[in-house]
C-alpha cells in the first residue's frame, strides 16, 4: 500500500499552506505594529534626530 494517496498529500499541503500563512500574518503584524511605534515616536521627537 502506499502512502502517498491523494488524501494523504492534500492533507498535508493544507497543513503546510495554513503554518506558511501564520508565518506571513504574524510578520505582517509585526510590520504594522512597528509602523505605529515609529509614528508616535516621531510625533513625540519630531525635533531631534539621530
Amino acid at each position: 500500500m502506499s502512502r502517498n494517496t491523494e488524501k494523504n498529500i492534500k492533507k498535508h499541503n493544507d497543513k503546510l499552506h495554513k503554518a506558511q500563512s501564520k508565518v506571513k500574518n504574524a510578520e505582517i503584524l509585526r510590520k504594522e505594529k512597528l509602523k505605529i511605534i515609529v509614528k508616535k515616536f516621531n510625533s513625540l521627537n519630531p525635533n531631534e534626530s539621530v
